[in-house]
């Protein structure tokens, strides 16, 4: 499924080169990217990723969005004013014409937010201040849930998950996090996903993208540079270390290039196995 088909990013030009964002891509000859069901956008560290996923998430006005801030002093929101100069196009519905919108269910998911996860099963007080959270997300009024966060029932509930939780890896912990969060029939931004995630779990997470992706009605957008993920996927792949940020193959990336050479160097060690 398609829901977001284009997105084209600001051509306009600050005198300051050193301007967030507008230094990110300054020096790029983008094109506008289309999307497929599933979209991977490739690079290594700095090469705007986790930057350009934040900048459609704002456009798009997706839950988890961060509003980020520029790196200058003043009165002009550069962050804001480069969210405004993009565009972008939806897909069309089968009747042929542009859908209204993107579903109300679809999120920015980044790192942070499964580390926050697994930090939960680590600290009491942030499983309490997460429960409080999703309490209040929920609809109760935030003095109601920490009135019932207090109370014995309260208390015994957050015993019970952090029990339940306690029994789980980091790695398992994320994979219940992603079973959560991803629902049917939205748009989902993933900012590296393989955090915390064994090899095994990467190309587990990846297959249910694909799965996902190809029968649930969901489209994805994910910033990974993880081989694992980058050979499981079924994915149109931007690569963000090139100019004009050009759609290649898996098997061409730097980085699995690089894992190749280091174990085909190694493949006598594996042949006694």
């Amino acid at each position: 499924m398609v829901y977001l088909l284009s997105f084209k990013l600001s051509q306009e030009r600050v005198n300051n080169p050193n301007i967030y964002p507008y230094n990110v891509f300054r020096e790029k000859e983008i094109e506008p990217f289309i999307f497929s069901p599933i979209t991977i956008f490739y690079g290594n560290n700095g090469s705007g990723k986790s930057t350009l996923l934040n900048i459609i998430a704002n456009k798009m006005g997706l839950k988890g969005k961060e509003y980020a801030t520029s790196n200058s002093y003043g009165l002009v929101d550069y962050c804001g004013r480069f969210s405004r100069e993009c565009q972008y196009g939806l897909a069309d519905d089968e009747n042929g014409g542009e859908i209204p919108c993107i579903p109300e269910e679809s999120r920015y998911i980044k790192s942070e937010d499964i580390l926050y996860e697994i930090k939960k099963i680590q600290q009491q007080q942030v499983l309490s201040d997460g429960m409080l959270y999703d309490y209040v997300k929920g609809g109760m009024a935030k003095k109601e849930a920490e009135n019932y966060l207090t109370s014995k029932e309260g208390k015994k509930q957050q015993e019970y998950i952090k029990f339940t939780q306690e029994k789980y890896s980091n790695g398992e912990t994320a994979l219940q996090f992603f079973e959560e969060f991803l629902l049917p029939d939205a748009l989902y931004l993933l900012d590296e996903p393989e955090v915390s995630l064994s090899p095994m779990a990467q190309v587990s997470l990846a297959k249910e993208i694909n799965k996902m992706a190809r029968f649930l009605g969901c489209q994805f957008i994910v910033a990974t540079h993880s081989p694992f993920m980058l050979g499981t996927l079924d994915a149109k792949i931007y690569n963000l270390d090139t100019p004009d940020y050009c759609v290649c193959e898996w098997n061409e990336l730097e980085n699995v290039r690089y894992f190749y050479r280091f174990f085909k160097d190694r493949e006598i060690l594996f042949q006694s196995v």
